[in-house]
């Protein structure tokens, strides 16, 4: 799996060759810089480390400052392991090389984009299940519009089955969005822009793989 790691700056919209305006996501993508390159003799598998995002050297543990040293490379914020890289691209890996966007993708490509999606709490079961509700004020229920009914049976089987679809805490969690269409690269400022939504808020960390 080839990637690199980037940011969610936000969405806008571009004009395809038809004229017709689509909805589109812009990610700064790297450069990132390899910190680690893991070998099946000494790790069990073949893998590449990218590190993303600089961070300040006083905020960094030692433990990290000295992985980083070794590779020659300023402290980040994010780092992400990649297995089977594209083989001419694996060859050439070294310690402490910049990766950009160029050296993984190409524009009308098709591309998966993994990140953590927006947290929204604790959420009922409309919201969180998209349930209709009782949906009618009758016989006297002013308040049940919103409510998840029964949620089983009296004495059979008398208990509720698990994973019963309840209100509970909702977004927060690792998503990934796959085959969206690269629309444009830009190489002289690292962005990508990619058709469709991303999972996440603003300046949120995303995953891009093929």
């Amino acid at each position: 799996m080839s990637g690199i790691i980037g940011k969610k700056l936000g969405m806008t919209s571009l004009f395809d060759s038809k004229g017709k305006s689509v909805g589109c996501t812009v990610i700064e993508a790297g450069p990132c810089f390899v910190t680690q390159i893991k070998d099946r003799d000494k790790d069990g598998y073949r893998a590449i480390q990218l590190a993303y995002d600089d961070l300040k050297a006083n905020k960094a543990n030692k433990s990290a400052q000295g992985h980083f040293a070794k590779s020659g490379v300023t402290p980040k914020r994010k780092i992400v392991e990649f297995r089977n890289f594209r083989k001419e691209f694996d060859n050439k890996v070294k310690l402490g090389m910049e990766i950009k966007i160029q050296d993984v993708f190409n524009e009308n490509e098709f591309l998966d984009v993994t990140s953590v999606s927006k947290g929204k709490g604790f959420q009922g079961v409309v919201k969180r299940h998209n349930f209709g509700g009782v949906g009618q004020n009758t016989h006297g229920q002013h308040n049940r519009n919103r409510a998840p009914g029964s949620i089983g049976a009296g004495s059979t089987p008398s208990r509720v089955f698990k994973g019963m679809r309840m209100a509970g805490r909702t977004g927060g969690e690792k998503v990934t969005v796959q085959n969206l269409k690269i629309l444009k690269i830009d190489q002289k400022d690292n962005l990508i822009y990619v058709g469709g939504s991303v999972p996440g808020s603003n300046n949120t960390y995303v995953v891009l793989s093929n």
